[in-house]
């Protein structure tokens, strides 16, 4: 395990630009930089970078975080892998010391699988090459379909033995747990109820994932079973459409050549390995997903599509193009002669006469499916309807307009029909197309709104967002905390199981975002006056009303926030002292400037005076945004998911203005307005809390009226009434609060 010092050193050294450049390109705008999300499919980018606070967020699919976090989520590894990455690319030494118990069992069962794999895809190169049945079966079969020893080891090839439980006894007695055996799918279990090993008389082609771990494994008949090939099933570490074969041995060659050749098969990726075309992966026989297209274009945007003579075969694959066409892929096809498959064809070429071919053969991919439909549709005037309709969704998908348009221009003569007929039926289907993502947009965002309390199922607790609170007596708030029971963060929350989380979470997110700028000056009995942060000054307003955070995740949080504070104020110190040192070369390099312009003396006084004044506010708006990020920062490393993510979705805007509007009119800050944000934030929370007594009062009262229990009436109605006037009296005085601003301090 990475030691704690280590690990903060790995966060403190990671940028989030240099990190998710590695995978997106990035266009800056303004203070952030935004990229289309390698998370998910999209047209207009909608990723945004913060540099400041080392973090970044899709406002579609949500996904971001910090540095660990994105590497988290993009190479689909641990917490520990993402640090040891990270480490790895700045260079940062990691000695690492002995897991806990608690650690070492957190990490166990997916380190387990990854470590299962690893030892089966061993077990079978060994059956391969070692055993009398591998050499003389399945070495003889590869050697038949000309695969080399140099493209054996390179792939791991391997060969299950043609036995009943051949594997599974000799993972048993290698220590390895059945039930982690069955989840990875290298054993089975008949109707019967014995278990048995799935790949048996195979060729094994182990699937690697882009970091060059095994997650999965293909295996091919050699008896001639009806199951030509056995893949294994999905599991915690394959997800089928997630992944390509060939991916982890193409990657920097596909990077190199800024193009991906796909093709279906494990033997085509092989084959064309062999021929001297490196940066080939396959699809493993099934359609086209997001997720796989996504996997490509973060290695290039230039897709070459390589197809047999197959017909049936080459009308599947169509169904994928839109996908690819919508990701702003540059999409060819490359036909190959009947009678050949990659493989085959590659085998009996050089590299240099496939490039020659590939050059004189390649056709986009709009000209091809147009070509092939055509074809088809012959002289049926419906299949004719049929096939023009199919190319004007395909053109639809282009983002880009005037690639559409050049399109669409040629396609109305490939398809003898006027430019303006295809261009309005384009027009209406790229309609359809954004209309489409617009409402799947909104009902994300809805959803989203509603999980995250902006928006309310109910009238619940709406109904007083508008008044104050007073001041409340510690058995109300302790009483009222009872009737809100707490619910765990699992990606997303469910508000509606308590009705003051949502209120909770939006004074939470200022402590996340601003929680150690300094927020508001504060009198002791002794008049000394002291600056309170948000964290402190949120603390004080809680402590006051012996107010807690009923929801588990938002206390912990909040816990940590806190004890952050001494570090806080030691790196801040720190800081300070690199901020004066940097200011005496800037002032130096001021007054040198400003002596050699010649000045008279009451004109250099001045011009000192205003470089002075321009260092003081360039000190204190580095202070700020010191202060601002540091919580933010941590918090968005946090070795817990749920801190981590919680943090995301703090740190997010709700709404984003356009780069156009920003630079037509000044935009006001939030961190302008926290000064009445967070004290409204923490109002309607504790006003929250008491329209909860109010309504539980009010239904005790209606379920007691008229059954005897005068005294406990009395009692009732006594509280409302004081509850009332309290909020009465509040609604007179609104304005008498005032929050001091720690002027000078931010």
């Amino acid at each position: 395990m990475i030691d704690k010092a280590t690990a903060q050193k790995i966060k403190d050294t990671a940028d989030i630009v240099e990190v998710v450049s590695d995978y997106v390109h990035l266009t800056r705008r303004g203070a952030n930089y935004v990229g289309l999300c390698p998370f998910h499919n999209e047209r207009t980018p909608s990723f945004s970078v913060n540099k400041g606070r080392n973090y970044c967020y899709c406002f579609s699919c949500h996904k971001g975080g910090s540095p660990v976090n994105f590497i988290m989520e993009k190479e689909g590894i641990s917490y520990h892998d993402a640090l040891l990455q990270l480490a790895k690319k700045y260079g940062i030494k990691v000695e690492e010391r002995e897991l806990t118990d608690e650690e070492r069992e957190a990490q166990s069962r997916r380190e387990g699988l990854f470590v299962a794999n690893e030892w089966a895809m061993k077990y079978f190169e060994n059956n391969l090459l070692n055993t009398q049945d591998g050499k003389n079966i399945a070495l003889r079969y590869l050697y038949e379909r000309g695969v080399t020893q140099e493209a054996i080891k390179q792939f791991h090839l391997g060969y299950a033995i043609d036995k009943g439980t051949a594997f599974l006894n000799t993972a048993v007695r290698k220590g390895f747990n059945i039930d982690v055996l069955k989840s990875l799918g290298l054993v089975g279990t008949s109707q019967q109820g014995h278990d048995y090993d799935r790949f048996r008389g195979r060729v094994i082609f182990p699937i690697l994932n882009s970091s060059g771990k095994v997650i999965a494994f293909g295996g091919r008949t050699l008896k001639g079973e009806s199951a030509k090939y056995v893949n294994s099933p999905e599991s915690d570490l394959y997800k089928k459409s997630n992944e390509l074969y060939g991916m982890y041995q193409a990657r920097s060659a596909i990077v190199k050549e800024d193009r991906c050749f796909l093709v279906e098969g494990y033997l085509d990726v092989i084959g064309m390995w062999q021929c001297g075309i490196h940066n080939v992966v396959a699809s493993s026989g099934t359609a086209l997903t997001d997720g796989q297209i996504s996997l490509i274009r973060r290695f290039t945007k230039n897709v070459t599509l390589i197809y047999d003579g197959d017909a049936a075969g080459i009308k599947a694959s169509l169904r994928g193009i839109d996908m690819l066409l919508s990701q702003q892929l540059d999409v060819n096809v490359l036909l190959l002669p009947d009678g050949d498959d990659p493989d085959s064809f590659a085998r009996k070429h050089t590299p240099e006469e496939f490039r020659k071919y590939l050059k004189e053969n390649e056709t986009d991919i709009i000209h091809f499916k147009t070509k092939i439909l055509i074809d088809d549709a012959s002289d049926n005037p419906q299949k004719r309807v049929e096939t023009i309709r199919s190319v004007v969704n395909s053109l639809a998908c282009i983002p880009d307009k005037v690639k559409r348009d050049v399109y669409v221009q040629e396609c109305s003569r490939l398809l003898e029909v006027s430019e303006e007929s295809v261009a309005a039926a384009t027009a209406k289907a790229r309609a359809a197309i954004i209309e489409q993502f617009k409402k799947q947009r909104r009902l994300t965002e809805l959803k989203r709104d509603i999980d995250f309390g902006r928006i309310t199922p109910s009238n619940e607790v709406g109904s007083s967002a508008n008044t104050q609170y007073p001041k409340q007596t510690s058995s109300q708030a302790h009483t009222v905390s009872n009737q809100n029971p707490t619910i765990a963060f699992d990606v997303r929350i469910a508000f509606q199981g308590s009705p003051l989380a949502p209120l909770e979470w939006n004074v939470l997110k200022y402590c996340i975002k601003y929680g150690f700028l300094d927020f508001c000056e504060a009198f002791g009995n002794d008049n000394s006056k002291t600056f309170l942060n948000v964290i402190e000054y949120v603390e004080e307003e809680l402590n006051d009303d012996n107010i807690s955070f009923s929801v588990d995740d938002y206390a912990k949080i909040f816990k940590i926030l806190k004890g952050l504070l001494p570090d806080f104020k030691k790196d801040l110190l720190k800081f300070q002292e690199r901020l004066q040192n940097e200011k005496e070369e800037k002032r130096a390099e001021g007054f040198e400037e400003i002596g050699n312009r010649g000045l008279s003396m009451i004109e250099i006084g001045r011009e000192e005076q205003l470089l002075e004044e321009r260092l003081h506010d360039w000190e204190i708006n580095k202070i700020t945004e010191f202060s601002k990020a540091y919580p933010s920062r941590i918090m968005a490393s946090h070795e817990n998911d749920t801190v981590r993510r919680l943090t995301t979705e703090a740190l997010r805007e709700r709404h984003q203005l356009s780069h156009i509007y920003s630079r037509e009119r000044p935009v006001e800050r939030e961190e302008d307005r926290l000064f009445t944000l967070l004290p409204q934030s923490i109002t309607v929370w504790k006003n929250g809390i008491l329209d909860q007594r109010l309504k539980s009062l009010v239904a005790r009262l209606r379920e007691i009226s008229g059954k005897g229990n005068r005294q406990e009436e009395l009692e009732i109605q006594a509280e409302l009434a004081e509850i009332l006037r309290m909020r009465s009296e509040i609604a007179k005085n609104i304005g008498d609060r005032i929050i001091c601003p720690a002027s000078g301090k931010r």
